[in-house]
């Protein structure tokens, strides 16, 4: 677009004797109509084949479409400086139609994007309607937002099908629970999340999954509507103490290991433990989840089990139950832990999500939520640019560890040789710190 030369700009102005700024809006104002009114007139024009004001001969009209200009009909558009109303030129034939603004599109200035940021941004319906009413000094109803927003559900459907990488390292499931409208009554419905981290180490949602009931069986279509999508193979899944994680995982991806979240084993089986003896128990059990070894850790529950299996027996025996998942973080070198130790990659994702949605307090249908998490997710991984930290040792580390089951293109990678050279000195290093420490 040419700029407006600047002698033109400061005749316009001394023209006009601005006194206010509000005088200046209005100004702009008319021009931006005067310019939308020509720019209609210049499209109809190359559609007849000639100007508004040239006189065409029959010889000439027969070479063309016998098209005329046909009177004018008003529309009333919506802008950014507010509601304008035009006249839109129409032709004897009806084959014109303004490409500037769509034949029954009544927003000149991309305003449905700005109503859906918005919205990604947890405002609800009226909320955005008055901040329109504030800034634009444009009337839309809550009524109007929320058919905007439907444009978007063919959107959130072509996301939550579209096809993933087939090896994702880690990958995260956990749940978050908001108030939905059914049958006239607000229920606690639950959004599943999916989370994985894949071989670039980069971070993406697989998936969000709205009310249905938790149980093994639900699970399972999870990570089959996963398979079909193209996942192969997940070499670690890290869950909290969900039901039905365990059976789901086992007959969906069986080669896959499971590591429970420790934090959430930690306040589980914490939950029942008196006030004055919480202290002396965390120290005790502290020596259990950060212990050097699995051998040191099962040695050290022998001792916390000995001495609290009386007092607060549900607790030991949490830890007893799940010991085979609990446990699973142990074979793996420290870089490896810090990844699978809990589920905070998932739990800060869901804290983002809380973050947005906390001025909407309830939801008119699933579809409302699911919207909402959509365009609040694309929000989010757009600022995930950043690969894992140690993401070169990490994947050295699994490459030697999972050796069958990484591609064969990441064998051949540069990047991947590089990985695996610096992970043989960080391993010479690191050795050499621990017979220090010894």
């Amino acid at each position: 677009m040419t700029k407006a030369p600047a002698e033109m700009m400061r005749e316009f102005v001394k023209s006009q004797n601005f006194t206010s700024t509000d005088e200046v809006m209005t100004a702009m104002k008319d021009m931006f109509k005067d310019i939308l009114q020509e720019v209609m007139e210049c499209e109809l024009a190359d559609e007849l084949g000639y100007e508004k004001s040239e006189r065409v001969s029959n010889d000439e009209c027969s070479n063309k479409s016998k098209n005329y200009r046909n009177g004018y009909s008003k529309k009333t558009v919506k802008t950014q400086m507010g509601e304008l109303e035009i006249k839109v030129p129409r032709d004897r034939n009806g084959e014109y139609e303004p490409k500037i603004i769509g034949k029954y599109n009544r927003n000149a200035d991309g305003m449905e994007e700005k109503i859906l940021s918005l919205y990604a941004c947890g405002m609800s319906q009226r909320d955005i309607s008055e901040q329109i009413k504030n800034l634009y000094d444009v009337e839309i109803s809550p009524e109007l937002v929320s058919k905007i927003s439907e444009k978007i559900m063919p959107d959130v459907t072509a996301w939550q099908n579209r096809p993933l990488e087939a090896v994702y390292p880690f990958v995260f499931m956990d749940a978050i629970h908001y108030k939905v409208k059914e049958n006239h009554q607000y229920i606690t419905n639950a959004a599943y999340v999916v989370l994985g981290i894949n071989l670039d180490g980069q971070k993406d949602i697989l998936g969000i999954w709205i009310g249905e009931n938790e149980s093994s069986k639900f699970w399972l279509n999870v990570l089959n509507e996963l398979k079909t999508r193209g996942v192969k193979d997940v070499f670690l899944f890290c869950v909290d103490g969900l039901t039905g994680f365990r059976q789901a995982i086992e007959a969906a991806f069986p080669n896959a290991q499971i590591q429970r979240c420790i934090i959430h084993q930690i306040r589980s089986s914490t939950r029942f433990v008196s006030y004055k003896h919480i202290k002396e128990l965390m120290a005790d059990l502290k020596k259990v989840y950060q212990a050097i070894s699995e051998e040191e850790a099962m040695n050290n529950l022998i001792l916390f089990k000995d001495k609290w299996c009386k007092t607060y027996p549900s607790c030991v025996k949490s830890w007893e139950e799940n010991w085979d998942i609990l446990s699973t973080f142990f074979a793996y070198p420290p870089e490896v832990r810090k990844i699978i130790y809990t589920t905070n990659i998932i739990e800060g994702l869901n804290r983002q999500f809380r973050q947005i949605t906390k001025n909407k307090p309830s939801f008119t249908n699933d579809d409302s939520l699911r919207k909402m998490l959509y365009l609040a997710s694309q929000k989010i991984v757009e600022r995930w640019t950043q690969r894992c930290r140690n993401w070169d040792i990490v994947l050295s580390q699994l490459s030697i560890i999972f050796e069958d089951r990484i591609p064969a293109w990441l064998h051949r990678s540069p990047l991947f040789c590089y990985c695996l050279k610096d992970y043989y000195l960080h391993r010479i290093l690191w050795g050499a710190d621990c017979k220090k420490n010894s």
